[in-house]
C-alpha cells in the first residue's frame, strides 16, 4: 500500500481523473440533447407539439385532434 506523499498523489491523480470523466459524461448529455431536439422537426399545427417524422404527426394528430381537419402534408402519407 501506498503511504505519505506517495498516497496523496495517488488521490489528486484520481480524483482529477474522476472530474474528467465527469465533465465528459456532461458533455456528451448535452451534444444528445442537441441532436435530439434537431431530429424533432414537424411541428403540430393545433398543439404546437414535435415529432420526429410524418407518421408519428399523423398519428399524433389522429389520436389527440380528431375534429379538427388534417393538414394538407398529413394526407399523403401512408399510415
Amino acid at each position: 500500500m501506498a503511504r505519505g506523499h506517495q498516497k496523496l498523489q495517488s488521490q489528486a491523480k484520481a480524483a482529477e481523473k474522476a472530474a474528467k470523466m465527469k465533465k465528459q459524461q456532461c458533455h456528451n448529455a448535452n451534444e444528445q440533447k442537441k441532436a435530439a431536439q434537431k431530429a424533432l422537426v414537424h411541428v403540430c399545427a393545433v398543439c404546437k407539439a414535435q415529432m420526429p417524422d410524418p407518421k408519428t404527426y399523423k398519428q399524433h394528430f389522429e389520436n389527440k385532434h380528431p375534429k379538427n381537419d388534417m393538414p394538407e402534408e398529413l394526407k399523403c402519407v401512408s399510415a
